[in-house]
C-alpha cells in the first residue's frame, strides 16, 4: 500500500491575490499542481523550489505568507 502526503507553496502577488501550488507525494512520485493557472508537472528532486519558481515566473507571486 502506498502512502500519499500532499504539501502546498502559497505565496502572494502585488495585487493581493493569493496563489497556491500543492505537492502531492505518493511513494517516489511527487506531482506539482497550480490550483490558479491549472498548470501541473512531475518533480522527482526539490518540488518545493519548483513550486516557488512556478509562483514566481508565471505569477509574479513573491511574497512569502509564512515569513515574518
Amino acid at each position: 500500500m502506498t502512502q500519499t502526503d500532499t504539501g502546498t507553496v502559497s505565496r502572494w502577488d502585488q495585487h493581493g491575490r493569493r496563489h497556491v501550488v500543492r505537492v502531492r507525494r505518493t511513494g517516489t512520485q511527487r506531482t506539482i499542481r497550480c490550483d490558479t493557472c491549472g498548470w501541473r508537472t512531475a518533480a522527482q528532486f526539490l518540488p518545493g523550489l519548483k513550486a516557488e519558481e512556478h509562483l514566481l515566473q508565471a505569477h509574479q507571486a513573491t511574497v512569502d505568507p509564512t515569513a515574518a
